[in-house]
């Protein structure tokens, strides 16, 4: 009887310790990034729309670079890059140095920081065969991203195309 009880504490035990493992492995840790909105930041996108017309199912990756420049005479801050669909997923690119790859679910603290004068690179890349082959047909996603530019301070882009055989 002795015997019994101690092997169902160490059951419990057990899997208290794999819940809790589990449960700290899967937060992410990361906060929101934080920034402050700026009267100098003047946020300007030549372009916030694409249509990538056909794109074959076998074919390489759906890619688009978007360019975001900063008007002002402040530093023009970009952060919480988010996309519509985990198929699809964003990267910045400021001066040669590239930022994490975003996606639908994550949070990051990353900020990046535009000079005045300067611009950064917004490459989207959407993958047309993470839904299988029932993901034929029309699509269209979205990436948006919060800028420190009262003016602007959340910019959404725009992408469709047709997933063809």
């Amino acid at each position: 009887m002795n015997d019994k009880k101690i092997i169902i504490g160490l059951i419990v035990l057990t899997v208290l310790i794999l819940g809790g493992g589990i449960f700290v492995l899967s937060s992410t840790g990361a906060t929101p990034a934080k920034i402050t909105a700026s009267q100098n930041a003047k946020v300007e996108i030549p372009e916030k729309t694409f249509d990538w017309g056909n794109i074959p199912y076998s074919g390489e990756k759906a890619t688009k670079t978007f360019t975001i420049k900063n008007n002002g005479t402040g530093v023009l801050q970009i952060s919480a890059i988010k996309t519509s669909c985990t198929c699809t997923k964003a990267q910045v690119s400021i001066d040669g140095k590239t930022s994490p790859y975003f996606n639908m679910h994550a949070t990051s603290g990353w900020v990046g920081e535009i000079p005045p004068g300067k611009q950064a690179q917004l490459l989207v890349i959407f993958d047309q065969t993470f839904h299988g082959p029932t993901g034929i047909g029309p699509v269209e996603r979205l990436v948006s991203i919060e800028t420190n530019d009262i003016q602007n301070p959340k910019i959404e882009f725009s992408l469709k195309g047709v997933v063809v055989k």
